[in-house]
């Protein structure tokens, strides 16, 4: 799709990557003959796939190269850069007997037992990571495969990515055969209407190698942006603001109960206890929607728990009763303190919660049980539940007719402003930190879409069909609602219409984002609208040109996004997105002990999502709740992620002293300069369920480095019954092992000096313990009870000259969990000084083996401790009036 006007760059003659390829005399490593595919490096020539069918084709990527059919031509500078690298790609694809909307191919075997590392859809919205070592391993839906292969480490080419993409209106997947005795690969493009099809698949995937798995997905899809140039990469983006702060989202306090006033005392909360939110994510709940049977004009009553707003549609643009109804300055004038029942949506979601378990029960007896059973007793336990819930959401509307006129109707017409305008006036009023409010939406406006008829747009419920290739996926409560009621689709011609009309509202109320939910429900809807491409490009394409105008061109969050079209079509202005499914904070299911092992399993999707989506934007590893069993596990895992930290706390529900360690006092966060990946050798493992692997994930600070160890093991996909479920024999101790090259310095310019020191300072987070290693040292040998972790904070030890000779390294404030990202500056001054500029307020530590003659913090000498070990520590506070950065010096 073509980049909206606010953000075109300026003109610039379009590079001739062809020829700028094709002037490397350097062939390409990848060759198909006599039934195989090849790769060749130095002396050494590896097959990856056998069986290899006459229609299947290989194209150099140079060969396949035209800039003229490109959407937008790419910057020159990455067009360079993919030149490059050209003789290390080229094009995977076959030809089709006959023209078909859905063409399956298998391209060969997988040769020999070869590891691999994937990521496949275990739902129509997210995906998980896979490893296995033989064709017959993979899983439907597989969204990339990183092959592994030693026989060509160093010589440039020791891993292989295949990368589906997208051709003309077909996108693509890889499968298995569906034989357990069959290793091969399956390549499958589809079109999503028998109306558009084709025989020529030839550039459906792409292979490239390359030394560093790392630098190796970046060179892939950037080959991708450069060939396909319907999408932008990270680096062509600005991140939104919310990047580097800390917010609070409404979901886990209300669900669908959100109202103005649970809002306000959820931020009191966390600003009265100096944690300013410093964005909210106002959640499903707060737009106006309503079944196909409801009154045409008024909100669907009731709605408490995620599962029945699934079939209600949008019938107007603006905010529900609850928000439309409020005052200006009435928050203002009356705190909640004084009249909200803060215990209120509590009980309120957990009487919904009640119902909808004894509706699980009556199906399941209707299900298994006796076919003369009398279910009557199910029904009457649903009525009386069904009253008292009713009595509570009576309670609650009478609770906040405090602050509200009845519709807004008599304010309105004294001129005072009312509704969702007044609201965030008032908020910022009262909480001037406050800097950004998103505001949930589906993609295709309310989760069943617009209601026919209810707007000036053209709206048609379309029945929801999944393609066959989700057959294998895991049951999803949503899919099941949304083939239910079907999508009230908006002509994909108003699609810029749909977002122009509800985004330019919302940012006239002062909202300064979206989170965009339910995004590939246009892949179910697609049928007689041209095919999920063309559709998916109508949509994005409105949806970007209104995110760009109404939103500063950042102010949105992708979710429920996780399939590869998303990203090949839809990413040209977004730049964040969820990494993970949802952060569940119990198993959904009923499984006692998901409490626990589900938030590994959170965590690994996110790690191992964050491979590819990181390419396209800043990964978002999700809220959690502070008061979590499994809180200060998640917590540090946000911590080192590089992207925002925010939680979903309930009314009441807070930990300060575990958010202290995450949160300035500002509302800011100590952000890690890249977002959190796993590390090399957690490459073609299991960290779920193989007993014996801990997830690390390395990440990088301004002055350092920093490894997260986390004991995930006890959940995962289970391919016999297409589910994640517990594995409770893994749900056990497991060990692991850190050392300095497991963080990945080389991967930013700014920090690749930092792989050449010779000693690192290296501080435990959990046992507070500071020992020095060198690279050649042997590794921290460490075990992590289930659901537990540690931190491993890396700093490079300098000499500073002077008349005393004194090693040093700057770790950070201990206080943090990302302790490394407090440090500002480091500076090493004449006369064996060194400066240190450091956010926060705590405990600062740092290497030394020499006792200082004195420190100063601003100035003044401080009170320092110092131990033998080179332990050195001193305290520094917190003053807004020095930009809440500290000046620290170190005297020799």
């Amino acid at each position: 799709m073509a980049p909206p006007n606010e953000s075109k760059p300026t003109p610039t003659p379009a590079p001739d990557l062809a020829a700028a390829a094709a002037a490397d005399t350097t062939k390409c490593i990848f060759s198909l003959h006599d039934g195989e595919l090849t790769i060749a490096a130095g002396d050494t020539s590896v097959t990856l796939l056998t069986g290899v069918p006459a229609n299947v084709t290989l194209t150099p990527f140079a060969d396949a190269f035209d800039h003229t059919k490109s959407s937008s031509s790419p910057p020159p500078e990455l067009a360079e850069q993919a030149a490059a690298n050209a003789h290390r790609g080229a094009f995977l694809g076959f030809t089709s007997p006959a023209a078909t909307d859905r063409a399956s191919c298998t391209v060969g075997h997988l040769a020999g037992d070869r590891s691999f590392q994937s990521v496949f859809r275990f739902k129509t919205w997210w995906s998980t990571a896979w490893s296995g070592r033989r064709g017959r391993d993979l899983q439907m839906e597989t969204q990339w495969v990183l092959l592994d292969v030693p026989e060509l480490a160093g010589a440039g080419a020791g891993y292989v990515l295949v990368l589906p993409l997208v051709q003309g209106s077909f996108r693509c997947a890889i499968f298995p055969t569906g034989d357990e005795d069959d290793d091969g690969v399956v390549i499958c493009a589809e079109s999503g209407s028998k109306a558009v099809t084709a025989t020529d698949f030839r550039r459906i995937a792409y292979l490239h190698a390359g030394d560093d798995p790392y630098k190796l997905m970046h060179e892939a899809y950037l080959a991708a942006r450069v060939h396909l140039g319907t999408f932008r990469l990270i680096e062509e983006k600005s991140l939104p603001a919310m990047a580097d702060k800390f917010g609070w989202c409404t979901w886990d306090a209300f669900y669908l109960t959100v109202d103005p006033a649970g809002i306000w005392q959820g931020v009191s909360e966390l600003a009265g206890a100096g944690i300013p939110p410093r964005f909210l994510i106002i959640d499903d709940g707060w737009q106006s929607v309503n079944s196909d049977g409801d009154d045409p004009h008024d909100d669907s009553p009731g709605l408490v728990l995620g599962g029945d707003q699934m079939t209600a549609r949008l019938y107007r643009f603006d905010e529900c009763k609850r928000f439309r109804s409020y005052n200006s300055g009435a928050l203002l004038r009356r705190s909640p303190e004084t009249f909200y029942d803060k215990s209120l949506p509590k009980a309120i979601i957990s009487k919904a919660a009640e119902i909808e378990s004894i509706g699980k029960a009556k199906k399941k007896a209707a299900t298994h049980g006796d076919a003369a059973m009398d279910l009557s007793s199910f029904d009457a336990k649903i009525a009386k539940l069904r009253r008292e819930l009713d009595e509570l959401l009576v309670k609650r509307d009478a609770m906040l007719s405090n602050l509200c006129s009845d519709d807004g109707g008599a304010a309105a017409f004294s001129g005072e402003m009312t509704g969702l305008k007044a609201f965030m006036k008032d908020m910022r009023k009262s909480f001037p930190e406050l800097d950004d409010v998103y505001t949930w939406q589906a993609l295709c406006g309310g989760w069943g879409g617009v209601r026919p008829g209810a707007t000036h747009l053209d709206a048609r419920v379309v029945p929801a069909r999944p393609s066959p290739g989700l057959a294998g996926t895991m049951d999803d409560l949503a899919v099941d609602r949304i083939m239910e009621g079907g999508i009230g689709l908006v002509r994909a011609d108003q699609a810029g219409e749909l977002y122009e009309s509800m985004h330019s509202y919302l940012a006239g109320a002062g909202v300064t984002g979206v989170k965009v939910d339910v995004i590939h429900t246009l892949e179910y809807v697609c049928e007689n609208h041209g095919g999920r491409v063309e559709l998916a490009k109508a949509y994005y394409d409105g949806l970007s040109k209104s995110i760009a105008k109404n939103f500063n061109g950042t102010g949105i969050i992708a979710s429920m996004q996780q399939c590869n079209d998303f990203f090949f079509l839809g990413t040209w202005q977004v730049a964040m997105g969820r990494a993970g499914d949802d952060f569940w904070f119990e198993d959904p299911n009923g499984d006692p002990m998901g409490v626990y092992w589900l938030q590994g399993a959170h965590m690994v999707n996110c790690a191992y999502n964050s491979l590819w989506m990181g390419q396209f934007i800043r990964p978002d590893w999700d809220m959690f709740q502070s008061d979590h069993a499994c809180a200060a596990f998640h917590a540090a895992s946000r911590a080192i992620c590089g992207g925002p930290v925010y939680v979903s706390d309930s009314l009441g529900g807070h930990d300060f002293d575990l958010l202290r360690r995450l949160v300035f006092p500002d509302g800011t966060v100590p952000r890690c300069v890249h977002y959190a990946l796993p590390t090399r050798d957690c490459l073609f493992k299991n960290p779920l369920f193989d007993q014996q692997t801990v997830l690390k994930i390395w990440n990088l600070n301004k002055f350092g480095g920093v490894i997260g160890a986390f004991n995930c093991q006890g959940a995962g996909w289970d391919p016999a019954e297409h589910r994640v479920r517990g594995y409770s024999h893994c749900y056990k101790p497991v060990s692991g092992e850190v050392r300095p090259a497991d963080v990945e310095w080389s991967q930013r310019e700014d920090t690749a000096a930092m792989a050449k020191a010779g000693t690192y300072a290296v501080y435990r987070c959990q046992t507070e313990e500071l020992v020095l290693m060198t690279p050649d040292s042997e590794p921290i040998q460490f075990t992590l009870q289930p659901s537990s972790f540690e931190l491993f904070t890396f700093a490079p030890v300098t000499n500073i000259g002077g008349a005393t000779k004194v090693r040093f390294a700057p770790v950070g404030l201990v206080n943090l969990l990302n302790c490394g990202g407090a440090i500002v500056d480091v500076e090493h001054l004449s006369g064996g000084e060194v400066r240190m500029k450091v956010k926060g307020s705590g405990k600062l530590l740092v290497y030394s083996d020499v006792k200082p003659r004195r420190i100063l913090v601003y100035g003044w000498e401080a009170e320092f401790e110092w131990g033998n070990g080179g332990k050195l520590m001193v305290d520094v506070t917190w003053k807004p009036e020095k930009d809440c950065v500290s000046d620290v010096v170190f005297c020799y």
